[in-house]
C-alpha cells in the first residue's frame, strides 16, 4: 500500500483544500497570473490529448462491433438498449440543470465577458448550414492540428466503418489502434499526475476571483449530480430492473465490493474483470457477459452522459451564457459521441466534457477552470453510475435473449415472481 500522500486522490484533496484558503485569505496573491497559469496550463494539457483519445476510442469502438455482428441479436439489442438508456441520461442531466440552474450566480457578468473574451470571435455568425460543412474537414490533418472534435469525431466514425468492412484484413490496423489508445491513456495517466497542481491553481483562483460565494454554487453543483445520478439509478435503472424482475437495490448490494473498488480509484475499468465473473454467477450466459459488458464501457456511459450535460449548462450559467433550444440539443448529440470510450481512467470524463464544449460554444471553454478543483468529486460518481448501468444492462440482455439463468438469478437478486412477467408479456 502506498503512503496516503502518495495517491493522487488525498493529494488532489489536500491541494483543493489548500487553494481554497489561498483563495480566501489572499485573494490578490490567488489570483496572480502564475496561481491563474497552474489551473489554465493543466487544462491545455487535457486539451492537448483529447483528438488522439476522440480518434483511438471511437474507431476501436466502432471497429470491434464487427464482434456483435457474429453474435446477431445480442450486439443488436445491446447497443439499442445502450442508446435509448444514454438519452434518458442526457435528458435527465439537461432537465435537471434547468430547474435547479446550480450555476446562476456564479460570477458577474462583467469577470464573464473578460473570461471568454479570445473565443468571442470564434462563434460569432456562424449559420446552420456553416455549421454542417464545417464538420467536414479540408483535411483530416488539419481537423487533427486545429483541434476540430466535430472533424475529428466524423472522420473518427468513418474509419471505424471501413475498418469494420475490410473483416479479418482490419484485424491489424484494429490492433494498432488499441495498443495506440494504450499509449494516449497513458499519456493521460501522466498528465493527470499534475492534477493537483491544476486543482490548487484553478480552486484559488476562483474563490479569489469570485469570492467564497463561489464555493456555494460548487457545492451545490456536486449535490445536484450526486442526487441526479441516484435518482437515475433507483429510478430509471431500477424501473428496468423491476421490469426485468430483479431489485435493484440488492443488485447493488450484490457488486458492492466492485463498487468500493471503483470508489477507491475513480475508474470503472478497474472493477471490469470481477463484474464480468459476477455476472456469470449471477446467471448471464458467457457469450452475453463477454460482448456487453467491454462494449458497454465504450457505449454505455450513464454517469458520464448526466455529468456532461449538467456541468454544460452549469458554466454556461456560472458565465452568464443562456443557451438556446438548439445549443441544448447539441449537446445531447455531441455529447452522445464524446461521451464514448470515456470510461476506464481518472479524468477521462472531463477530459470528454472539454470535447462537449467546444462544439456547443467555444466560448464555454474557459469555464472548465470552474469545475476543475471539483472534478475529482464528480468522477467518483460518474464512475459509480456506470458500472451500475453496465452491471443492469448485461443483466436485461441476457434476459432479453433469453439467456439468463432465472434460478442463479432467483437466489441472489430477485425480487418478484418472473414468471408473473412472461404471463403478462
Amino acid at each position: 500500500m502506498k503512503p496516503w500522500y502518495k495517491i493522487l486522490y488525498a493529494q488532489v484533496l489536500i491541494a483543493i483544500l489548500l487553494g481554497t484558503i489561498v483563495g480566501w485569505l489572499w485573494p490578490s496573491v490567488a489570483t496572480n497570473d502564475w496561481i491563474k497559469a497552474m489551473g489554465d496550463g493543466f487544462i491545455k494539457l487535457i486539451k492537448m490529448v483529447i483528438a488522439p483519445i476522440i480518434f483511438c476510442t471511437v474507431v476501436s469502438g466502432i471497429s470491434h462491433i464487427q464482434d456483435a455482428k457474429k453474435v446477431g441479436r445480442i450486439g443488436i439489442k445491446a447497443l439499442v438498449y445502450f442508446e435509448i438508456v444514454s438519452t434518458f441520461a442526457l435528458l435527465i442531466g439537461l432537465i435537471v440543470g434547468n430547474i435547479v440552474k446550480p450555476g446562476a450566480g456564479f460570477g458577474s457578468a462583467a469577470a464573464s465577458a473578460n473570461a471568454v473574451a479570445n473565443y468571442a470571435k470564434q462563434a460569432e455568425g456562424q449559420k446552420s448550414v456553416d455549421f454542417i460543412l464545417h464538420i467536414i474537414p479540408d483535411t483530416v490533418v488539419g481537423a487533427f492540428a486545429q483541434g476540430e472534435i466535430l472533424q475529428v469525431l466524423l472522420f473518427s466514425v468513418l474509419f471505424g466503418f471501413a475498418i469494420m468492412g475490410l473483416g479479418q484484413r482490419g484485424h491489424a490496423i484494429r490492433n494498432f489502434i488499441d495498443d495506440a489508445a494504450h499509449a494516449v491513456f497513458g499519456v493521460i495517466s501522466i498528465v493527470m499526475r499534475a492534477a493537483p497542481i491544476g486543482a490548487f491553481g484553478a480552486m484559488a483562483y476562483t474563490i479569489g476571483k469570485f469570492g467564497t460565494g463561489a464555493i456555494l454554487n460548487l457545492i451545490g453543483l456536486i449535490a445536484t449530480f450526486y442526487i441526479t445520478a441516484a435518482l437515475f439509478v433507483i429510478i430509471v435503472l431500477g424501473t428496468i430492473a423491476r421490469f426485468a424482475g430483479f431489485s435493484i437495490f440488492k443488485f447493488i448490494a450484490y457488486i458492492k465490493d466492485e463498487l468500493l473498488i471503483v470508489l477507491g480509484t475513480s475508474s470503472s475499468e478497474s472493477a471490469l474483470p470481477s463484474l464480468m465473473e459476477k455476472l456469470e454467477r449471477l446467471g448471464c450466459s458467457k457469450s452475453v457477459v463477454g460482448l456487453v459488458v467491454p462494449t458497454g464501457y465504450s457505449f454505455n456511459l450513464d454517469g458520464t452522459n448526466i455529468y456532461m450535460t449538467l456541468s454544460t449548462l452549469f458554466i454556461a450559467q456560472a458565465l452568464g451564457f443562456d443557451l438556446t433550444l438548439g445549443q441544448q440539443m447539441t449537446i445531447l448529440v455531441v455529447a452522445m459521441l464524446t461521451s464514448k470510450g470515456a470510461s476506464g481512467i481518472t479524468g477521462a470524463g472531463f477530459i470528454t466534457l472539454a470535447a462537449t464544449l467546444a462544439v456547443v460554444d467555444p466560448r464555454l471553454v474557459p469555464g472548465m477552470a470552474i469545475v476543475l478543483g471539483i472534478d475529482k468529486f464528480m468522477s467518483e460518481c460518474r464512475a459509480l453510475t456506470n458500472l451500475c448501468g453496465n452491471g443492469v444492462a448485461c443483466v436485461i440482455v441476457a434476459w432479453w435473449e433469453g439467456e439468463l439463468d432465472r434460478k442463479k438469478l432467483n437466489g441472489r437478486v430477485c425480487r418478484i415472481d418472473p414468471t408473473s412477467l412472461r404471463k403478462s408479456g
